[in-house]
C-alpha cells in the first residue's frame, strides 16, 4: 500500500438502519407535537399514554367510584378539582385502550426526556440489532414496553396521571445486552477477537460470577433510584416511572434468550 494513499474516513456514527429509524421516529414525533395547540397535544397525551386507572376500570374490575374516592382522600384541595375532571374524562365510557401499552413509549415529556432515551437506545440497541436483526429488536422493544406498562399499572392501579416515555423499552435493551456485552472475548474465525455482539450468551451461572455484569446491574439500579427519588440537578421536569423501568428490564432479561440466534456459552466454567 502506498504511504501517500488517502485513508478512508470512518463515520462518526455508524448506527444500523433500524436504530436510525427508531431515533428519527422518537425525535420526529416529539418535534411534530410542538406544532400542535396545547389543547390538542394534551388530548393526544391523554388518549395515547398509559393511565393505570383506565386499565384498572376496564380490565381489573375496579369501579370508577373507587378511583374518585382515592382522589378525594389522597389529593390536596388545590389539585383535587382538575384531577377529578381528568379522571372523569379518562374513565368516561370505560374504554381500556390496550394499544397504549405500546404508544406511550413514543411520547415524551420534554426534549431532555426524549434525548436521554435516544442516547441509551442507540448505545444498547445497536449491538442487539447487529446480533439479532431488526425484526427481533422490534419484538424485544415491544415486549419490554408492554412489561414496563403492566408493572406500572399493577403498582399504581388508581393513578389517573399519564405515563409516557421509552424508558421501559430501553431498559429491556439494557437487560438484553447484559447477557453478552460482558462475556469473555474469543478468537473469531477471521483471525481477530470477537466483538461483544458476536460472543456466546452467558448463562445465569456465568452472569452472577461476572464482576462486570454485577457492576453494570448495580449502577443501573442505583441510577434508577437516584432519578426516581432524588431527581438530581432538575434534569427531568416530571417524576420518573421507575416501575416501568424495572418492568421493562425484567421482561428484556427474560425474553432475550428466546430471541437470541446465537447459542449460550457452555455451562462448564474452566479453571
Amino acid at each position: 500500500m502506498s504511504p501517500n494513499q488517502p485513508r478512508t474516513r470512518e463515520p462518526i456514527l455508524n448506527l444500523p438502519a433500524a436504530i436510525t429509524l427508531c431515533l428519527l421516529a422518537l425525535v420526529g414525533i416529539h418535534a411534530a407535537r410542538l406544532l400542535l395547540s396545547e389543547e390538542t397535544d394534551f388530548t393526544l397525551i391523554i388518549d395515547w399514554a398509559v393511565i393505570p386507572a383506565r386499565w384498572s376500570v376496564a380490565f381489573g374490575g375496579v369501579q370508577a367510584e373507587e378511583v374518585m374516592t382515592s382522589l378525594r382522600e389522597g389529593v390536596a384541595e388545590d389539585t383535587l378539582t382538575p384531577l377529578m375532571a381528568l379522571a372523569q374524562y379518562v374513565l368516561d365510557g370505560g374504554e381500556g385502550r390496550p394499544l397504549t401499552a405500546l404508544t406511550y413509549a413514543v411520547l415524551h415529556g420534554s426534549w431532555a426526556h426524549v434525548l436521554i432515551n435516544s442516547v441509551w437506545l442507540a448505545a444498547f440497541g445497536t449491538p442487539i440489532v447487529r446480533r439479532c436483526g431488526a425484526g427481533r429488536l422490534f419484538i424485544l422493544l415491544a415486549a419490554s414496553a408492554i412489561g414496563g406498562a403492566v408493572l406500572y399499572v399493577l403498582m399504581n392501579p388508581l393513578q389517573v396521571l399519564p405515563m409516557i416515555g421509552a424508558s421501559g423499552a430501553v431498559s429491556g435493551l439494557m437487560a438484553a445486552a447484559s447477557w453478552f456485552m460482558f462475556a469473555p472475548a474469543s478468537w473469531h474465525w477471521e483471525g481477530r477477537l470477537t466483538q461483544p455482539h458476536e460472543r456466546p450468551r452467558e448463562t445465569i451461572g456465568h452472569m452472577v460470577r461476572n464482576r462486570q455484569v454485577l457492576i453494570f446491574l448495580g449502577i443501573w439500579f442505583v441510577t434508577n433510584y437516584v432519578f426516581a427519588f432524588v431527581q438530581p440537578l432538575g434534569l427531568m421536569d416530571a417524576s420518573i416511572a421507575w416501575e416501568a423501568h424495572i418492568g421493562g428490564f425484567v421482561v428484556g432479561l427474560l425474553v432475550f434468550p428466546l430471541l437470541d440466534p446465537l447459542p449460550a456459552r457452555p455451562r462448564r466454567i474452566s479453571a
